[in-house]
């Protein structure tokens, strides 16, 4: 009887022994492959990490660049992996020694380029072909729209830590009731509710500028049904005693269409609703003015630099129409609301004599210093932007 109990007892012992031995080792085999994957899951991050994280300034022009020589003094003293430069331009135009003071406008226009109209589609066209052409660079994290007349209103460090540190695109859109610019045509793949209004110079992520390029849904009803009504004839109208009054639908495509298309995907939480370039528009009560529908253009009169001053310390927005008062922060700083201005012209030399302090000035401590820490956790946190 005591050798089966010890037999029994020794077996009980082997098996537990056996199990012991093998969950061990199952549990080293489990932990091991954790590693592998903790450390393929860090190598993964890390090599999406190692290239320099770039801005894509991303120029929509007529021809040339009127104030290349401005934007050569921002970008000379600036570290080359941090920007990329893109350029859309009527097509067959290249930017090279005979159309460009600069050389970092050299053959930076696309390959392919379409005719734009102001007040049509094809603008928003000729926005998805910059930021497909951008996008195909892995390091572009940040995509700038600019146009022929814009200035930067900070050197480029201040920009660059700006818009990188930012966790958010900056899209301006409010609802806009004093002009019915929505049509029951477009529904129900936009709905008066969700159509929205703001500037079409946007600074975009990564992954809103990749939704605006696989965007096949929505851009294709603003191609049908946003069009801009052509203007008036006026002196006809004298001439006949018509009356001067518009009948035909009016749209501006480019002034709603990125709105819209972020309201409809519900991305609203992830934007600043307002724009980076600063406008100063013409409010002219009379519908037959043409100036009405375009921003002030600043020449060599009132380009002046305690004006632009005034531009640079603007620290809120406020949109009439939804009685909001959008404050200008980043990452609950108080910040610059305008990091460029528009609408400028070179003019008699007057912005080369007048407006290097724009970009040349002493560099300010910027409003959010990069530490690599910080963009690790940015880029954890929204999956590399």
């Amino acid at each position: 009887m005591n050798m089966k109990k010890r037999a029994a007892h020794s077996s009980s012992a082997s098996l537990a022994r056996l199990r012991i031995k093998f969950g061990s080792r199952f549990l080293i085999a489990i932990f091991a492959l954790l590693c592998f994957c903790s450390m393929f899951g860090l190598h993964q991050f890390t090599s999406r990490l190692q290239g320099t994280p770039k801005i894509a300034f991303m120029f929509l022009v007529r021809e040339n660049l009127p104030l290349d020589f401005l934007w050569h003094s921002f970008f000379k003293n600036a570290d080359a992996a941090k920007f990329s430069i893109y350029i859309h331009s009527k097509p067959g135009f290249v930017f090279d020694e005979s159309t460009t003071v600069s050389e970092f406008f050299y053959n930076r226009q696309l390959s392919r380029s379409i005719q734009v109209g102001w007040g049509k589609p094809t603008m928003i066209e000729a926005e998805r072909l910059l930021l497909e052409e951008a996008l195909a660079d892995s390091d572009n994290q940040r995509f700038v729209l600019l146009s022929d007349s814009c200035v930067p209103l900070h050197n480029f460090s201040y920009v660059y830590n700006y818009l990188i540190s930012s966790p958010k695109s900056y899209v301006e859109s409010f609802v806009d009731l004093s002009e019915p610019r929505y049509s029951i045509k477009m529904f129900p793949i936009i709905t008066e509710e969700k159509w929205r209004k703001g500037s079409q110079w946007v600074a975009l992520l990564r992954r809103h500028a990749e939704l605006i390029v696989h965007d096949y849904t929505v851009f294709p009803v603003f191609k049908k049904f946003c069009k801009r009504r052509p203007p008036l004839d006026i002196a006809k109208a004298k001439l006949t005693n018509a009356s001067l009054v518009q009948t035909e639908h009016n749209c501006i495509p480019d002034e709603h269409y990125v709105q819209t298309l972020f309201m409809l995907k519900a991305l609203e939480d992830e934007i600043f609703r307002r724009t980076l370039t600063y406008s100063l528009w013409n409010h002219s009560t009379n519908r037959t003015d043409p100036t009405g529908w375009h921003p002030v253009t600043f020449d060599y009169e009132n380009a002046e630099q305690q004006y632009i001053e005034k531009i640079k310390d603007i620290k809120n927005i406020v949109y009439e129409s939804e009685h909001r008062t959008e404050q200008c922060y980043t990452n609950s700083m108080q910040t610059p609301c305008y990091l460029f201005a528009r609408k400028f012209t070179p003019g008699t030399n007057s912005m080369r004599q007048r407006c290097p302090f724009l970009v040349e000035q002493k560099a300010k401590q910027a409003p959010l210093c990069i530490a690599s820490w910080f963009y690790a956790f940015v880029a954890l946190r929204q999956g590399y932007y």
